[in-house]
């Protein structure tokens, strides 16, 4: 499904000057069906409390939902947006590395809808989320 010209190299590149690149986000693995990214737990991604802020896991999850959808997508006919994401947050997390991976539930000729789980480095579920990708025609 993923195309195997897809590398974690060339989807960071498209992250220099980003959101991602500010809180550092990182793609690590590209596989057929998944994308899997990993974010620091650090004072850029911290809530006042000290643990992982829900929107910080919330930019995990699109970045990872958007990367995939654009990967299926003609890009000289078609663009992809958020359309709808929601995420439930399970575990707190204070320091280290999040890996967040998406997997694909429904990929459509107008919408994709894929499931992102985050785990932390126990591999303890922190947060699942999905997305539903509108695909758009460009005008």
């Amino acid at each position: 499904m993923i195309p195997a010209h897809i590398t974690p190299e060339s989807l960071n590149a498209l992250s220099k000057n980003t959101m991602m690149e500010h809180l550092g986000i990182e793609c690590i693995e590209v596989g057929t069906r998944h994308i899997k990214a990993k974010m620091p737990v650090d004072h850029r991604t911290h809530q006042p409390y000290g643990l992982l802020h829900g929107g910080a896991s919330v930019v995990l999850a699109e970045t990872l939902g958007s990367m995939a959808a654009a990967c299926l997508i003609d890009h000289s006919k078609q663009i992809c947006v958020g359309l709808e994401i929601n995420a439930n947050h399970i575990k707190g997390v204070r320091s280290g590395y999040v890996y967040g991976t998406t997997t694909p539930i429904h990929v459509g000729k107008s919408t994709h809808l894929w499931e992102i789980k985050i785990t932390n480095e126990k591999d303890e579920l922190v947060c699942v989320s999905k997305i539903t990708m509108a695909i758009l025609d460009k005008k």
